[in-house]
């Protein structure tokens, strides 16, 4: 099942850039997310109380808490690195390098959560990098 709901993660994440991209043309940057922060909020904390997790939150311990608001830090700068980028440059090379976090991520994992890499990871790592090294050569030959 978490197949599905990183493809749905997937499709959301690429209607989100193009859609973002669309909603920059006049407006800027930072304020664009402040405003989508706002839809963001209200739809989470809306599936907390639907999903019945609110009284949860107390349980959560100090670590929990820390990570989590380390997350969503780098989060909150992705977003507004993201979106200033979006406003400055094409959502197709944008989100191509962006989309370069699936390597820092492995990377990480790999040397703060302890996980195994095999050929198979590392080849995905290395077509990752070429993807986003080719897009951004051809649109550089585009323009």
């Amino acid at each position: 099942m978490w197949i599905v709901f990183a493809l749905l993660a997937a499709l959301a994440a690429g209607a989100s850039v193009v859609l973002s991209k669309a909603g920059l043309k006049n407006l800027d940057a930072t304020l664009a997310f402040a405003i989508q922060s706002i839809f963001i909020l209200l739809i989470t904390w809306t599936a907390t109380i639907w999903q019945k997790n609110l009284s949860d939150i107390s349980s959560i311990d100090k670590r929990t808490w820390l990570f989590l608001i380390g997350a969503g830090v780098a989060t909150t700068l992705s977003s507004l690195f993201t979106f200033r980028a979006l406003k400055l440059g094409d959502a197709s090379l944008v989100s191509s390098l962006e989309r370069l976090s699936l390597v820092f991520a492995v990377l990480f994992a790999v040397l703060f959560l302890k996980e195994k890499l095999n050929w198979q990871v590392v080849l995905g790592v290395l077509l990752m990098i070429g993807g986003a090294v080719l897009i951004g050569v051809s649109q550089q030959s585009a323009e």
